[in-house]
Parts: structure tokens; sequence; C-alpha cells
């Protein structure tokens, strides 16, 4: 019986925990902790060093913010002035910027009681000091910025510091931030609980480990590094560069592919290309790389969790860097300034996403697992469509192998079934309107909206200070016009759409919604809901004209 009792959940309630934070996570709507969540918030509620192992979307950051907020509303009991109790890293601004968030919602209930800031934005450190001086309860920053403040006085951790959060450890050092994190332990008390929140177990986070935890009880869980099956379906296609074009313009333009999707790609550049590209189909995107100031990808991240804009283009070159090679390679790769504190693949809550395109297949198996822990997080459905090219099969092959590691001998990889003799005329399009974004129009583009963005915050901060609910009018997802926008590309003729997929775009019907799909000023998540069976329809043109037989017969 004791047994079956010890392999029961444990729910929220059962833990012990403060009647306040409980209210603040029925609020939130979760029903019962995550794995991570039931092994690792015990531990340290009871004060212990851990090293926590997870994959991406197991619910990481509320495992160990729910402890460091029980802990403060405990010593608060009996504190007789304020201080700061806990200090969580995190390697980049995105990050920063979400778990401050993720705390704020976990003291709904206590907001005065447990005040948190982030100090990652990039302003001017006398911005931020009288923010320190009220001695906030949670301090969240990059390895970086918290090691400026230190220097600069305005932060004095010895005396009052009782935990030490580092998420994303494995990131941390391939950042750059190994330095920061040695000069950051001589200012910080001699006993305090540490927490290291990892995706994987590199060497990295060894080395960190040693830095930081005192015996401290790994938490490794034994589950895939993705979600199952069941939850998360993969595909492959087999396209070159000018037919991944035709194949995502004609997916986007006919609806088969439904709700909030990231499209990747290796390169910022590439970001733009195919933001331009879409553009000319009247398909409204957003674009994420590290050029663009944090503020205005943190503020694109949550717009797009809002369901104001459904697709987005992301750049992660800083998963493709790999820490071991010489600083000299990145160099010649681009002479652009890029933000060293961002990161897109990794960390970034992206919710309720129901699929992520690779349009350029990620160069490692690591890289591949962070794009597609985007999707299907928590209890959602989610889908992983990958265009390949020919060169990179290998790749493919690889990435089957690591997430094959404990499944059947059954493919991984589902083939999405596309036909290209059957968008012809989709293909034809396609082709002019990919020539058409030359390398100047990229250029052009990217520096337009770098300017356009950092107009726009700069404009409008005071104003948005005042008004924090008209924020929504700073959109992302505007239209560039660094080429020519041809009209008639927006529309889709039902002459040019496949005749098995007429019923199932719903272009044939009577009384059609013109552009309605994706108008321009506005979101199409409302209208057209993610199916809960798959979110990723596959264009089986065989299969729709053998029910159409039966039908006729």
């Amino acid at each position: 019986m004791s047994d079956e009792e010890d392999e029961k959940p444990r729910h929220f309630h059962e833990m012990e925990l403060d009647d306040r934070i409980l209210k603040a996570i029925a609020k939130l709507g979760w029903l019962q902790p995550t794995m991570i969540q039931e092994k690792a918030i015990p531990l340290l509620l009871e004060g212990k060093d851990v090293l926590v192992r997870a994959r991406t979307g197991s619910g990481k950051t509320a495992a160990f913010a729910i402890p460091v907020i029980q802990r403060i509303l405990c010593s608060k009991k009996l504190a007789t002035e304020q201080a700061i109790k806990a200090l969580i890293l995190a390697p980049s601004k995105e990050l920063c910027h979400q778990i401050c968030g993720v705390v704020k919602d976990l003291t709904y209930k206590c907001s005065r009681e447990v005040r948190c800031i982030d100090i990652a934005p990039q302003v001017d450190l006398s911005v931020q000091k009288p923010l320190l001086v009220e001695k906030p309860d949670i301090v969240v920053g990059t390895p970086a910025r918290t090691l400026q403040h230190l220097k600069a006085g305005n932060l004095n951790l010895k005396k009052s510091l009782e935990m030490v959060v580092v998420d994303e450890a494995d990131l941390v050092f391939s950042f750059g931030y190994e330095d920061e994190i040695k000069e950051l332990m001589g200012y910080m008390p001699k006993i305090y609980q540490a927490i290291l929140a990892s995706a994987t177990l590199s060497n990295d986070v060894k080395n960190l480990k040693s830095l930081i935890l005192h015996n401290p009880v790994t938490l490794k869980l034994e589950e895939p590094d993705l979600a199952p099956a069941s939850q998360l379906t993969h595909y492959h296609l087999y396209a070159e560069e000018m037919d991944k074009a035709a194949i995502l313009c004609s997916l986007l333009k006919l609806h088969l592919i439904r709700g909030k999707t990231i499209i990747f790609v290796n390169t910022v550049d590439k970001c733009y290309k195919i933001k331009l590209f879409l553009e000319q189909f009247a398909i409204p995107t957003c674009v994420l790389n590290s050029e663009l100031p944090a503020a205005i990808r943190c503020h694109s991240v949550n717009q797009f969790n809002q369901g104001i804009y459904d697709i987005i283009v992301a750049s992660d070159e800083k998963s493709l860097e790999d820490p071991g090679t010489k600083k000299e390679e990145p160099a010649k790769k681009s002479k652009r300034k890029k933000d060293k504190e961002s990161g897109v693949s990794r960390g970034i809550d992206f919710q309720c996403v129901a699929n992520v395109i690779n349009f350029d297949f990620p160069q490692d198996t690591q890289a591949y697992i962070h794009r597609a822990g985007r999707t299907a997080r928590g209890n959602n459905q989610g889908s992983v469509l990958s265009f390949v090219s020919l060169k990179e099969k290998q790749l493919l092959e690889k990435v089957e192998k690591k997430i094959r590691q404990g499944e059947n001998d059954e493919s991984v990889f589902k083939t999405y079934q596309f036909k290209l003799n059957e968008i012809e005329a989709f293909r034809y399009r396609a082709k002019d309107a990919w020539k058409a974004v030359t390398r100047i129009a990229v250029r052009e583009a990217r520096l337009k909206e770098i300017k356009m963005e950092i107009f726009n915050c700069q404009k409008l901060k005071s104003y948005f200070e005042d008004n924090p609910t008209d924020l929504n009018i700073l959109r992302h997802d505007k239209a560039l016009h660094t080429v020519k926008i041809q009209q008639h590309l927006a529309d889709v003729p039902e002459y040019i759409v496949p005749p098995t997929l007429k019923s199932l775009t719903g272009i044939a019907r009577k009384g059609k919604r013109k552009r309605e799909h994706f108008n321009t000023s506005g979101s199409s998540s409302s209208k057209f809901e993610v199916k809960k069976s798959n979110p990723l329809l596959s264009m089986q043109f065989e299969g729709f004209k053998k029910k159409k037989k039966k039908q006729n017969t």
C-alpha cells in the first residue's frame, strides 16, 4: 500500500505551501504539478541544493520560483527589515523577463510582501539604482548585468542573500558568462541555498555545479527530450530552396497550417527574406532575432502569446555557435552587432504554439530538440514540419537516431505528403516573389525595422507608462515594403486551388470572406481554431480523391 501511495502524484495543496501561493496557482489554472515540480519543490522547501535536469517545457521555472516565494514569505514573519533574499540568474534578457513574469503571477495575492525586479534591460545603471535601493525580495538578471550593479555598489548580497538560482545553466558558459560567474562568487555570502536548472547535463553544467552548489541533490528525470508521439508529431519533406518557399506559401494561403506558428531559419538575413516574401502574399509575420532591442523582443513574444498575431519568424543563431570553436570563426561569419544576451530557440516561453516549421533544418540534434520544444508544451498538441534539402539528409538521420532512443523501430519522422504538381500556379507565383527579395531589399528591411522599432520604443515609452493598456498599438508584424507589392498575390483565385483541397480550405464556399484569414491589420487565431487531433494538416490528395469516388458511387 505504501508503494502505491508513493506513486500517486502529489498535488500543490499537499506541499504545505502558503495559501496565497495556492490561490495564485489556481488562478493560473494549474490543476496539478508537473513531474519536475512534484519532485523538486519538496526538496527545495527542505533547504537542499538541487541540480534540476528536465526537458524544455516541463515547468522548471515554477519548480524553483514556488520554493523561493515560499521561503521569502516564511522569513517575512520574523524579519525586522527589508532585504534582498533571492538572486535569479539567466543567460538572456528574454528569459529574465519571462522569469520575472512567472514570479509576479505566483505573487498575485502577496505582491506587497514579495517584490521582484528585472535588472536585465540595458538602461543606465542609475535608472535601476532607486529600485535596488528599496531592496526588492527577488532580483532577476543576467550575470553580466548583475555584476555591473555589484561593482557600482547598487547591490549588496553578502548580508542578506539566502537563495541563488541559475536557470538554463547549460547555456550560461556558452553565452560567454564564465568569467562573470566566477567573479560573482566573490560577492556571495558563504552560506546560501543554490539551484541549477538545465535542459541538459553538459560539461559546462558540471563546471558550474562545482562553482555554485554544495553537496547537491541531482534530480534527473527519466523522460525523453521531447513530448511523446501521441502529443508531438514530426514531419519531414524533402525540398530545395525555391520549392520550400512555394510550399510554405501554399500551406499558409490554403489554411493547411492553423494556429500559432514559429518558422525557424538559421540566419538573420533569412528571417527578413521570409518576412518580405510572405508580405507579398498579404501574410503578416513578425521577426525575432538578436539584432532587435531586448524590449522589442520581449514585447513581440508577449503579443505572440496573446494571439495578436500568429506567425513569427525566428533565427536562433546562438544555438549554432559551438562554444568549443575559436572566437575568430563567429566573427568572420558576420560583422553585424548581435546582442550577446539574446536567445530564441532556448529559454523563451512561447505559449500555445501549434506548429514549428524548420524552413532551414537545424545544424545539430540539440538545436532540433530545442526548436521542437517550443510546441507541445504542457498538455497541448503540437507538430513540427522540417524542410530538408538533399545536403541535410544526414542531419535528419542523426536527429532521428537521437529521438528514437528508447522508442520502437518505427520512424519518428512521418513523410509529409505533398505533390508539387498540384500547386504549380502557387509555385509560379512564389518563384517571382522569392526572386524579388534581393540582398539589397533584405539589408534595407533590416535597417528599416530596427530604426522603426527603436523610434517607436523611445517615442512612446512615456505614453505607455501612463497608458499600459494601449501597448498593443505597437505591433511588430507591420509590412516593411522594401519589395514592390503586387496586390493580386494577396488573393487566392479558385482556379489555382487543387480540386482535392477546395472543400477542405473553404475556397469554393459561397459568400467567401475575402482575405479574412490573413488580414494585415489583425490575427487569424480567433477565426481558425487549431485542430485538436493534429494542428498540421497533411496534403494527401489521393485520399481525398478516393473519398470523392465513394461518394459518387
